[in-house]
């Protein structure tokens, strides 16, 4: 059956950011999309800190880089900072440039650890640009240097998501998409596929549909409630089950920080997001060692500024649904699972699972080859990013808390033992499966938390010397000069995206 009538339920980032994406289909033919969303229902909306592929959704969408930032009160960001997660007192930042680059074919760490072998005493931090811009509190964009002898600034945003979500909206709208304000009182099902025929409104209203995008949150009101589809429970590899956000003003004078922070506590751990006028702030934790709260008083001890808000408490259960294309319901966003937004992936799991569903999508109708190919690829990203954050807990080296203790000794999936094998062994990292996350990524929180390479790759000790040498110092000079010349993070946005009071 044709496809001539999408309906989104739910609104908040994954409703909005699914409608603007395919509204773009009614240029090319007229397809009816209508998202449901009531004002009764909040949204989570603590998914304010992204990653660099979500710059690329902004620009497939042709908006406007400085009106959207100035509209959500956004900043830049170049990488996450954790504190106290190999033994307290650590620090690192996982950036999104790369170290370096490879050297004839060679990964980039594997070379930094054959001079470091040799007495080089400097830490691989100074060859990645963003770890460096961050820690000066600096930023600027590649085109602004425009010069293709220096290395790239690799960067995402931090946003207000509810600010985004209506940001989206209006240009959602400009192109056809239709808000039914509402809540969905009954879901009616084909009595011969099983497919979801229509949802009723709450006034009575019935809206038929061919697809339907489930953005309903945790509840999962289509793909689960309805087409009883099954969840797969992971929290025996991320044990954390509850978070409480609260933003705070910033008092202190000082700009935003061009980096998002992730500080374990002794349960968990907190975020601090930055935006122009605030920060997002929230405690991640394990009820089975901490109520909540104890959990609400260490961040209020621990922000920047007065709360700007009553606290917000969240249960959740990691895992996935077991599939996220269900007959003629996919699942975007909490629908389709959760996994903890340590690593910023909440907001990017909606763009790639909007990018594969217009990439698979055909208007003639739905196919069985269809379904199976957004559940296999989509399934395999989930398990790479779970094992990803798996790795955080499970290399420290801390046993101050039972918590830590349960982390650091909790059998992981294989696929995460091999990956720290490998690297133990001879800093070996493989990517597989096009997995989101890079060598650099990978390499910066292992050894940022304790877990050294044993060596290298073999083939860069045959590298031609004096020339790899020269190489290799003239990418830290590169880096220094770029990072010299950037402005502040905060005058950086003043001149370039200022926010409204």
């Amino acid at each position: 059956m044709a496809i001539e009538r999408i309906v989104i339920v739910g609104g908040g980032t994954a409703g909005w950011m699914a409608a603007a994406a395919l509204s773009r289909l009614r240029a090319g033919r007229p397809v009816d999309i209508t998202l449901i969303e009531s004002e009764e229902i909040g949204t989570v909306g603590v998914g304010e800190a992204t990653i660099p592929p979500f710059v690329d959704f902004n620009r497939l969408l042709e908006i406007d880089e400085r009106e959207m930032m100035a509209c959500v009160q956004g900043s830049f960001k170049l990488g996450i900072q954790f504190v106290n997660w190999g033994r307290l007192g650590d620090s690192y930042i996982h950036p999104f440039g790369n170290y370096g680059y490879e050297i004839d074919g060679i990964s980039f760490h594997h070379v930094w650890h054959k001079y470091k072998m040799a007495g080089d005493n400097r830490p691989i931090q100074v060859f990645n640009m963003e770890t460096m811009a961050a820690h000066f509190g600096r930023f600027a964009r590649t085109e602004d240097y425009q010069r293709e002898d220096l290395p790239p600034v690799n960067y995402a945003y931090h946003i207000d998501a509810g600010r985004y979500a209506r940001f989206l909206r209006q240009y959602a709208e400009r192109r056809g998409v239709v808000r039914r304000e509402g809540k969905v009182a009954d879901v009616a099902l084909h009595g011969e596929t099983g497919h979801v025929a229509s949802v009723t409104m709450d006034d009575g209203a019935v809206l038929p549909g061919d697809l339907f995008i489930d953005c309903s949150g945790f509840r999962g009101l289509l793909i689960e409630q309805a087409l009883k589809t099954g969840y797969e429970d992971w929290s025996n590899y991320l044990p954390c089950d509850r978070a409480v956000a609260l933003p705070c003003l910033r008092e202190d004078g000082s700009g935003p920080l061009p980096y998002t922070r992730a500080t374990a506590h002794s349960a968990g751990w907190q975020w601090q997001v930055p935006l122009q006028h605030r920060n997002g702030n929230g405690h991640v934790y394990c009820s089975s060692f901490m109520e909540s709260d104890e959990a609400l008083d260490i961040l209020v001890r621990n922000i920047a500024g007065k709360p700007a808000a009553e606290p917000n408490f969240l249960r959740f259960v990691t895992g996935r649904r077991k599939k996220f294309w269900n007959k003629n319901v996919v699942a975007l966003g909490l629908s389709a699972g959760f996994m903890e937004p340590l690593e910023s992936t909440s907001i990017h799991l909606i763009n790639t699972g909007i990018t594969k569903l217009i990439s698979l999508l055909s208007l003639d109708g739905i196919t069985q080859v269809q379904e199976d190919a957004f559940n296999r690829l989509t399934g395999k990203e989930y398990a790479r990013i779970r094992d990803f954050l798996i790795l955080h807990y499970k290399s420290t080296t801390r046993n101050d808390s039972d918590f830590w203790n349960h982390c650091r000794t909790m059998a992981v999936p294989d696929s995460l033992t091999e990956k720290i094998d490998l690297f133990r062994h001879n800093g070996q990292i493989f990517r597989e499966d096009d997995e989101l996350f890079t060598e650099t990524s990978w390499a910066a929180v292992m050894m940022g938390q304790g877990i050294a390479m044993g060596g290298h790759n073999v083939m860069a000790d045959g590298l031609r010397e004096p020339s790899t040498r020269r190489e290799f110092d003239a990418i830290e000079q590169s880096i220094q000069y770029v990072v010299r010349n950037m402005p502040m993070h905060g005058d950086y946005l003043r001149q370039y995206c200022p926010a409204a009071a």
